[in-house]
């Protein structure tokens, strides 16, 4: 891969992730219930994870140095068995409410971030590029997971509770 295309890749990356940390920490400050601020504050910090693997890598790569192998954290749903719904929150969630709309908008982020990283992983010869890649868009994956899983079960809560079957 070209130098100048490399970084470039890197330096989007870098803003992506770091405007997900500035959305997710802004939907925690705006949630005032603190189960749900722990969830965005957890999805924040998982964005600021990623920060500092890309910026290693960009220095890396811009000092010369190529992709360089980075012992990566086991990315599968780290940190989330916490991160589940309790009927609790679901309550305290509105499927039209402010933290429901955050979760959709950050379903988007990451499916965004999945197709980002992918697609690197698919073009690069580099292997430590490949690698960073694909464990970014697997890590990415274990976000949208935990992420459409909350929010299906608040629409199946809202179905539930409005009584919207048609059987």
């Amino acid at each position: 891969m070209e130098t100048t295309k490399a970084l470039e890749i890197l330096k989007m990356a870098i803003l992506m992730e770091k405007r997900g940390h500035a959305f997710y920490d802004a939907v925690a400050e705006k949630s005032p219930d603190e189960e749900i601020k722990h969830i965005f504050l957890t999805m924040a910090d998982e964005e600021t994870k990623h920060v500092k693997f890309l910026a290693e890598q960009y220095l890396s790569y811009e000092k010369g140095n190529g992709f360089s192998k980075v012992e990566l954290p086991d990315s599968a749903l780290e940190g989330y068995a916490n991160l589940i719904l309790s009927e609790e929150m679901k309550s305290k969630i509105s499927a039209a409410g402010f933290e429901a709309a955050a979760i959709s908008a950050a379903i988007d982020f990451e499916k965004r971030a999945i197709d980002v990283y992918s697609r690197q992983a698919e073009t690069t010869t580099d292997p430590n590029e490949r690698d960073l890649y694909k464990w970014l868009a697997d890590w990415e994956k274990g976000h949208l997971k935990v992420l459409s899983d909350m929010d299906n079960e608040l629409k199946e809560k809202i179905w539930n509770d409005n009584q919207f079957w048609p059987f």
